[in-house]
Order: structure tokens, then sequence, then C-alpha cells
């Protein structure tokens, strides 16, 4: 028997470059959430007006959303200027939805703002400043590592990202403007090894499950970064950690409770120059798809049963709902 609320997946043209994938990936979602004996619906949606339209007669909803926000640009996440974030929209219709509230969204969005919640509650980041300041030569960290303020999936990110000097700073920074349009975020270089954190639920029941990110070395250019060509097509591998495990678990319970995260996000921790973990980004609304994407791996690894897909998308809803 079905429970007697709707889950209503949220999805537009944005929803590959924002959040958990196409509208193949948000058909994937629905069938596990039906597998789950749980009523499902998917609203397609490019603005305010079409989103409550299509909820209209739709019994008990609860939304998942695969955007942030509505926007006329479906190519990055890079905050446009007619963004309407999906989340102000539901707190202003009082609909409960899944993931994080409003305000922590638009501080995962700009990895600069997600930095400096983290780094004022003492928790591990990577020296980070926007832009660069009037003169670059303020910069007081080499190699740094430049890359877009507000996208994912490794968009904006090649070797020119890892800079040697002040020239190649401002070539990247302007590359990045001219480009993307949105502001660069200068980071210092982590040299070291990628982990990344998947974190379900909320309080006492929160689960946090480590992961080490791998990619064949001969895949790399000049670097051993993920670049966008990487992400989301096969090439990355997702194991169980030898090492940091605890020290990623820590990181990652600080950085929920710092940042106010809710029911499903991933956080990406790297190694610096001294071999301890940083935090690069926390991921609002995380890749779904049933097997490339990193979520669905690390929940697999960890709960080694038939139908893990089914058992995460399950587990996330079950902790929205508590």
């Amino acid at each position: 028997m079905k429970d007697d609320f709707t889950v209503v997946l949220v999805t537009g043209q944005g929803g590959d470059a924002q959040g958990w994938g196409n509208m193949q990936v948000t058909q994937s979602v629905k069938a596990a959430i039906e597998r789950n004996h749980i009523n499902c619906r998917i609203v397609l949606a490019e603005n305010k007006e079409e989103l409550i339209r299509g909820l209209q007669n739709i019994k008990c909803p609860i939304i998942w959303s695969s955007l942030y926000f509505f926007s006329g640009r479906g190519d990055i996440v890079g905050v446009p200027d007619d963004a309407e974030w999906v989340s102000d929209i539901l707190d202003e219709l009082h609909i409960p939805y899944i993931g994080p509230s409003g305000s922590t969204m638009k501080k995962l969005i700009e990895k600069f703002d997600t930095h400096e919640v983290m780094a004022a509650a003492g928790i591990s980041v990577p020296e980070h400043t926007l832009c660069p300041p009037s003169s670059p030569d303020e910069i007081g960290y080499f190699p740094a590592f430049v890359k877009p303020n507000g996208e994912s999936r490794s968009v904006g990110i090649s070797d020119k990202s890892v800079v040697q000097n002040r020239d190649e700073l401002v070539r990247q920074v302007r590359f990045i403007r001219q480009n993307l349009r949105q502001p660069a975020l200068v980071e210092e270089y982590l040299p070291g090894r990628e982990y990344t954190v998947l974190v379900i639920g909320n309080g006492k029941k929160r689960e946090i499950l480590p992961g080490r990110v791998t990619v064949d070395a001969a895949h790399y250019g000049k670097y051993p970064i993920l670049r966008s060509d990487l992400r989301g097509v096969g090439l990355t591998h997702i194991s169980l950690p030898e090492e940091h495990r605890e020290e990623a678990i820590a990181l990652a319970a600080a950085a929920c409770d710092a940042l106010d995260c809710r029911d499903h996000v991933r956080i990406d921790m790297r190694e610096g120059a001294d071999g301890k973990l940083r935090i690069m980004e926390v991921n609002g609304i995380p890749g779904l798809k049933p097997e490339k994407s990193w979520s669905p791996q690390i929940y697999a690894l960890y709960h080694p049963i038939d139908d893990p897909y089914t058992a995460l998308i399950g587990a996330i809803i079950s902790a929205a709902r508590r």
C-alpha cells in the first residue's frame, strides 16, 4: 500500500547543470520512489507560475527539486540576475521540501561564502580569496587554484586552473569572468588525494559515509585534478578509504552543523601539502545517476544489498519526513 503523501520531483532545463541530472535521471529517481511504495509525480517548470500550476490538485506534496533556481539559462549554475530560487517559492507557499533550506542553498552555491562560514567555525578549508583583490600581488599562496565561484561538475576547471605566478592568475581570472560571467574563487592548490563524503539524514540519525575518489592517471593532464570531462561519464572510481576515514567523518559532521545542511548533501575534500584534509565544496543537490553519480556509488559500498539505489532514495525521503 502506498503512503498518503506524494513526492513531487521538480525539474527543468537546468536540471543537469544544477542538480541531480536530466529527465532520464529524474525518471530513475521516480521509479525508485515508487519501489519504496510512495506516490510520485514529476513537474516540469521553468518559472514560479509553471511550478504553482504543476502542484495544483496534488495531495500532501513534499517537493524534491533538481533545481536550485529557475532562470532563462540552463547551462551553468553561476547565479544569474533573473534567478527565482525554488526554495524561496516553496517557503512562501508553505510547502515542505527535501534538502537544505533556501538560505543554506544560497551559501552552498557561492563557494566563497561556503568557505567563509566553515572557516569561521574552525573547519579546515583552503586559503581562499574572491576574485583576486585589486592587486593580485596580495595573493600570498602559489601555486594557487582558480575556479568559478558558482559552478558544479568541475565546469571551468582545466590544467590552466593551477597557476604558478601572478600572470597566470590574472589570465585565468579573466577567463572565468569573460566566459562564465561570474567571479573567480582563488584557493591554495591542494596537491593530495581526493575524497568525497555522502551525508544522509539529520541529527542522531545522520549517516556519514566517506569515499576515496580516483581516476586512472592516463586521463589526467599536467595535474591530477578533476576536469569536467572526467565527471559523470564513468571515469571516476569510488572506493572505501584506507586513510582519513575518521577525519573525513568529523569534518563532514562539522560542516553540516555549521551550514545547517539537511537530508542529503555530498562534501568534497582533498589533502593539502601537509597531508591533512580540507573541504573544497559542499553540494546541496548531489547527482543521482544510478550508476555514475557518487552518492549512489558510495551508498552501495556501505550497503551491499540487492538494490542499494532504491534504498538510498528511500533513506533520503525518510530523513526528510522525520
